[in-house]
């Protein structure tokens, strides 16, 4: 692991314990065992890493894309990527708290937003390709993404706030978010 990445794996950590105004570049560089110095050649200011951070999770979440199967049903891909998702989320508790704190930040800048946008890009061709085979409502993408993007968000908060979950809940979840967007 680079020094990079550990700066950005201890910042996260704490950034999200402590939440973003609550933590001082001191603590990150205590929790990452370096100085403020490194992590200053790194990161010019607590909105630097905090955007990388953000930009570092968008990265990671492209790997739920990569064993796709492309010639699948739409709706066979739309459930696999559904599924895909929320396991990565339910997998990397970090990821998801820090997305829910910053999602709609002001400090998450333009530029990065734009290169998290990539990690996306595949659900987004896919949800084309429905619309134009009327398999999938003919609703503004933006539209179709807040709707997906919230049971996403609300299915694992919920899962997180459970002591224990049924087997056939995700899949109930997802059932219940192709009916919704289906023509």
């Amino acid at each position: 692991m680079s020094k990079k990445e550990k700066i950005l794996l201890a910042a996260l950590k704490i950034l999200t314990e402590k939440g973003i105004h609550n933590t001082p570049m001191s603590a990150i560089a205590k929790v990452a065992g370096t100085g403020m110095g490194t992590i200053y050649n790194y990161f010019s200011n607590k909105d630097l890493l905090i955007n990388n951070i953000y930009v570092f999770i968008k990265d990671r979440e492209r790997s739920v894309f990569l064993d796709f199967d492309l010639g699948a049903p739409i709706k066979t891909q739309f459930e696999n990527y559904l599924t895909s998702i929320i396991e990565f989320f339910i997998e990397n508790p970090a990821y998801f708290n820090f997305m829910e704190q910053l999602q709609a930040s002001p400090i998450i800048t333009q530029e990065s937003r734009e290169e998290g946008e990539k990690s996306v890009a595949p659900v987004l061709q896919l949800l084309v390709k429905g619309k134009q085979e009327r398999i999938i409502k003919d609703i503004e993408l933006d539209e179709i993404l807040m709707f997906v993007g919230g049971a996403i968000l609300s299915y694992v908060r919920w899962y997180f706030n459970r002591e224990e979950v049924e087997s056939a809940s995700l899949k109930n979840q997802i059932q219940m978010v192709w009916d919704a967007i289906k023509a």
